[in-house]
């Protein structure tokens, strides 16, 4: 089964029709998309858009052979022109199976918000899942799917959507996720190719054919990652958009409640409405032992406060204390964690601070904690195979 994305864009494409923004500056020649269009094998086309007969004709393609045009969703603005000798486009009831003459089974998927989704079955038993802008699929249930060879999502505006379909089996290890719908959110090129490749999904440029079925270079998500930054950085939005197309996160929060500080509950209330309802948290800064665990994924923010916790412990602020024995054993716990760390077989996402470029600290207790937490960034980042660095919202990967 050959499926042609005629178009990758969100409904209004991209750049955005009289939008200023940097990322719809930035769209040009391969950046720029039209309004998503899918064409299976010459025969089926998913969305009609503006400009779809000439999508096609750049593609070196024809929408003479298209016998059955299915919309996924309400276009906005004008009504768009059924090109000749198209049939007219319609949407399928939820639930709803067509048997094409050409040997395609297509099944409409029912979604959480606005519009309709479909899985379409080759003749050779190929499983595409095509779902519509801002949408994600309702009614799944564990266990129920066999997973897609192919995924059209929209992977930047509903991460969660294909957390939902990894979490039943919809989407396994060899399923090519590619991401379409794209608008503005995300500043085209490295960056919107960088966040792809997290959550394990790629971009295609308009008017690429893909064979369903056929091995791709599935984007490898990192298992282990530390996101450093400065306060306010963007660090801890970094770290979360990693893992939030992933289900069943479990997030540990290392610097507790601290009761009676109403500026630290209100930090702690910004991070919890910001994760993705299906996430747990947990309190405590005892890391090696989920690390041994099996599990869903970790996500650790942040280490800085661990560290303060372990210095603590160990009576590190006290001279006295630091030179006959507390150093010794500081050091023996950051070890501890750095060997669980590179023992852990869960996918882990650290976030720590990064405080060695700023103005020297007037105390030597203050001293002592920079240089801790230094050596603590580059012990944990020798075990990880990304480490990034956030400055002012934007990421800049070291490894």
């Amino acid at each position: 089964m050959e499926v042609t994305l005629l178009g990758t864009g969100a409904p209004a494409g991209l750049p955005s029709p009289g939008c200023p923004c940097a990322a719809c500056a930035c769209a040009v020649g391969e950046d720029a998309r039209a309004a998503t269009a899918v064409l299976v094998d010459g025969t089926l086309l998913l969305d009609l858009t503006p400009g779809v007969a000439f999508a096609a004709a750049r593609a070196g393609l024809s929408l003479g052979g298209v016998r059955q045009v299915l919309l996924s969703h309400p276009h906005d603005g004008p009504a768009v022109e059924v090109p000749a000798g198209l049939p007219q486009p319609g949407r399928v009831p939820d639930g709803r199976e067509l048997a094409l003459l050409t040997g395609h089974r297509v099944r409409a998927v029912a979604m959480d918000a606005g519009g309709t989704g479909y899985a379409v079955t080759g003749p050779d038993g190929q499983r595409l899942l095509y779902l519509p802008p801002g949408g994600a699929q309702a009614g799944l249930e564990n266990g129920s799917a066999e997973a897609y060879d192919l995924v059209l999502l929209d992977v930047v505006g509903r991460p969660d959507a294909l957390a939902k379909l990894r979490a039943v089996g919809a989407v396994g290890p060899t399923t090519d996720v590619v991401a379409v719908h794209l608008g503005h959110d995300v500043p085209p090129g490295p960056e919107l190719r960088r966040r792809l490749a997290v959550a394990g999904a790629r971009a295609v440029p308009d008017g690429t054919t893909l064979t369903v079925g056929v091995y791709e270079d599935v984007p490898d998500v990192p298992r282990r990652t530390l996101v450093l930054g400065g306060a306010r950085s963007g660090k801890s939005v970094e770290a979360e958009r990693r893992l939030e197309s992933f289900p069943d996160v479990l997030y540990v929060a290392t610097g507790g409640t601290r009761g009676g500080d109403t500026e630290w509950a209100t930090r702690v209330a910004v991070h919890r409405e910001r994760r993705p309802g299906s996430w747990r948290t947990t309190e405590t800064c005892d890391l090696v032992p989920l690390l041994a665990e099996d599990g869903p994924p970790l996500l650790v923010d942040c280490l800085s406060l661990w560290l303060t916790d372990a210095m603590d412990s160990v009576g590190a602020w006290d001279d006295t204390e630091w030179a006959s024995g507390g150093e010794k054993a500081l050091r023996e716990r950051v070890r501890e964690l750095t060997e669980a760390v590179r023992a852990s077989r869960r996918t882990v996402v650290a976030v720590s601070n990064e405080v060695g470029s700023g103005i020297v600290p007037a105390t030597a207790s203050g001293r002592r904690y920079r240089d801790e937490l230094g050596r603590l960034n580059a012990a944990f980042a020798g075990e990880c195979e990304q480490v990034v660095l956030v400055v002012a919202g934007q990421v800049v990967v070291l490894r």
